[in-house]
């Protein structure tokens, strides 16, 4: 019957080769409902390549799991066979995890775990133990339980270290990382963490950082978040733009195999031609193995498939590998996010990062990239098909990890239409910005301290427009509390911010020589560690005006023309229309009549286009969509206020205060009402 079992076996590998998945279930299927009697081994490992067969080709993860438990019940009476009992409880946690069964899935990893535990401390061994300890992590994650996941990544690490394997040990490194980032305990553990991923990433060799381009994309990925949470924008920069040039050396190393391997193929056809001349053959045979040559060079991304262990398959497994950017040998293997997810998330690092420093151009084409990568997710023979999630399934036949996948590129997709209405309202592009705006809906709310200070601080910024004595003392209590605990906050971005308020209420109060202080020093602040080229037109129209007020008229004029051309910069037209109000007083007081009567034309002439793109905000068919639209969210949040508070997610706050004029045509602005009578005129 051994014999049988190897012909079968056989048979279903040639029927796989050649993409006949369905007959090589079914040659492996005939031994498991044969009447005659296999050995038990046999029928485990039949069970086992069923299993593979049926989560790397299909979505049918109960039948696989079915097969493994009763695999699991079979190897229970066979004492040795560690690798087999292995693969079986890796697998079988794998269909659990895709069930979605994840108390059943984290007990079958504990027995696996003592499975490792009870064997000699060898490769082995410590393999499986890495694995298992990754899978468990993973689960206790998705239940919140982020100490214990913490605990078990650890010990994945210890493994890794006992196998002087840096490539493991970089995996639990970054995942541990990540979970500090997620639950940020201590600002102390987390820089620990992050300086462990430096250190190990650091003793990796040229070519062995370059067989780990997941590692790489998910290390920097990671240092991103971090700086972005801290604030240090300029230190983030560099790690984007090591992301992107990684990103367009793949896609045009994908791009070269796909023409070599198109080449390829094409020879082949030609070479299955039987009336084909001997020296012609001899020909596209050697440039047949030339191109074989080239492909495998090309193709050798990762030593890991090299490794003798099957993997358990984290992700999509039916993904071809160019598909994929693997995290770490097996039998960890597997993957973070798909090749495409991730690259979306890099044009949204670009644009985030490019949108403040007003690189719309290259921001329209980064926005574009990344919805039409997630729309050919969602297209019908995308990634999101391969999930198993088309038009006619309904959601209790979907596995729910391929509903959170699908999750992960709607919010990529909600992240880059948000980005893209916040750069068309700074290029005062509204109707393109009520356009986007209307593709999405939601409120978030949040409990972070960073975001509640700068609620406080957009909410005193409403109360100081609104100008009277009730208001002004409103904003000065919103803003007295977040400004005393300035220093407590993480980054920067809070103080930047609160400092541009409290300089406007102190510009209110008559007190210039403090609020010219306060204004420089977030000046400094926005400008080296912000880059938001937004709010620095605005810190220096103020500090403009101040000077002006101070009456320091030529640092005035070099402080508001270094402002319009910021603005002009960022088609910021509100904030132009501000500077040009401010100039008309300086020209007006230095009696210069040229240089006003230049500027009030351009200020008539800014008015006038803002006006006409508000009036044709209005009239667009997308400005009662968006009313309707927000009616609706408001009943909604009444009803769901209660609901909602207990929820936690982050918050987009735009980097810029965003402040606007009252009325465009006015000779100044109603934020910098000084009494003019206060400063003499000069001719």
């Amino acid at each position: 019957m051994e014999a049988v079992a190897e012909g079968l076996w056989g048979l279903a590998d040639y029927h796989e080769k050649e993409g006949e998945i369905a007959k090589s279930i079914k040659c492996l299927e005939a031994i498991c409902q044969s009447h005659d009697s296999f050995l038990p081994i046999i029928e485990v490992k039949t069970r086992l390549r069923l299993a593979t067969l049926l989560l790397k080709h299909t979505h049918n993860a109960n039948h696989a799991k079915s097969h493994l438990e009763r695999s699991q019940l079979l190897l229970k009476s066979i004492p040795s066979c560690f690798d087999l009992k292995c693969r079986t409880f890796s697998l079988l946690s794998q269909c659990y995890h895709l069930v979605g069964a994840i108390h059943r899935q984290k007990q079958i990893l504990h027995k696996a775990l003592d499975l490792a535990a009870s064997a000699n401390s060898d490769v082995s061994a410590n393999l499986w133990a890495c694995n298992f300890n990754s899978q468990l992590a993973n689960a206790l994650i998705i239940e919140g339980d982020c100490s214990s996941a913490l605990s078990v990544l650890e010990s994945g690490y210890a493994s890794a270290t006992q196998l002087y394997y840096p490539q493991l040990q970089m995996f639990f490194a970054t995942s541990i990382l990540h979970v500090h980032l997620m639950q940020w305990p201590d600002d102390n553990l987390v820089q620990s963490a992050l300086h462990r991923c430096d250190e190990i990433w650091g003793s990796l060799s040229p070519d062995k950082t370059e067989q780990c381009l997941g590692l790489f994309f998910y290390n920097e990925l990671l240092h991103i978040f971090y700086l972005l949470r801290v604030c240090n924008y300029k230190s983030a920069t560099q790690h984007v733009d090591k992301l992107d040039a990684a990103m367009k050396a793949d896609l045009q190393k994908m791009r070269e195999i796909q023409r070599l391997s198109n080449e390829l193929n094409a020879i082949s056809q030609s070479l299955s031609r039987s009336d084909l001349p001997n020296r012609e053959r001899l020909l596209l045979s050697t440039k047949q193995a030339h191109l074989q040559d080239q492909i495998t060079s090309l193709s050798a991304f990762s030593s890991f498939l090299e490794q003798p262990l099957e993997p358990a398959y984290f992700g999509n497994a039916s993904r071809a590998w160019q598909d994929k950017l693997f995290l770490a040998p097996p039998p960890v293997d597997g993957e973070w996010l798909p090749k495409s997810a991730v690259y979306s998330l890099v044009d949204l690092m670009v644009v985030v990062f490019g949108r403040p420093r007003g690189l719309f151009k290259e921001c329209a084409k980064r926005i574009q990239s990344g919805i039409q990568t997630i729309q050919a997710f969602c297209s019908i023979t995308g990634e999101l098909a391969k999930l198993g999630i088309n038009e006619g399934v309904r959601e209790v036949d979907v596995q729910h990890s391929s509903i959170w996948m699908a999750g992960v590129y709607l919010i990529l997709l909600m992240q880059l239409l948000e980005n893209n209405v916040a750069m068309e309202l700074t290029r005062s592009e509204f109707v393109a910005a009520q356009q986007v705006g209307g593709l999405f809906a939601g409120s978030k709310m949040t409990e972070s301290k960073s975001v509640q200070a700068m609620c406080h601080i957009y909410a005193a910024i409403s109360h100081f427009c609104c100008g009277d004595a009730e208001s002004l003392a409103q904003a000065l209590d919103l803003i007295g509390p977040v400004y005393r605990m300035k220093d407590s906050y993480v980054g920067v971005r809070e103080e930047a911010n609160v400092h541009f308020v409290y300089g406007l209420l102190l510009v209110r109060q008559n007190d210039y020589e403090e609020a010219r202080t306060k204004l420089a020093k977030g000046l400094q602040i926005a400008h080296t560690s912000t880059g938001n080229l937004q709010l620095i037109s605005q810190y220096l129209t103020i500090l403009g005006h101040l000077a002006l007020s101070l009456h320091d008229t030529i640092q005035a004029r070099e402080i508001l023309r270094s402002a319009l051309t910021l603005a002009k910069k960022l088609y910021d037209v509100p904030t132009q229309i501000w500077v040009l109000s401010v100039l008309k007083d300086l020209y007006q007081g230095l009696g210069e009549v040229g240089n006003q009567m230049e500027n009030d034309e351009y200020q008539k002439k800014k008015s006038d286009e803002l006006q006409r793109k508000i009036a044709d905000a209005q009239s667009s068919i997308h400005h009662l969509e968006l009313i309707e639209l927000s009616r609706f969210k408001v009943i909604d949040m009444k009803r769901g206020v209660a609901a909602s508070q207990s929820m936690s997610a982050n918050l987009d706050i735009p980097e810029s205060v965003g402040l606007w004029t009252t009325q465009p045509g006015s000779s100044s602005s109603r934020l910098l009402d000084v009494d003019s009578r206060r400063r003499p005129k000069r001719r």
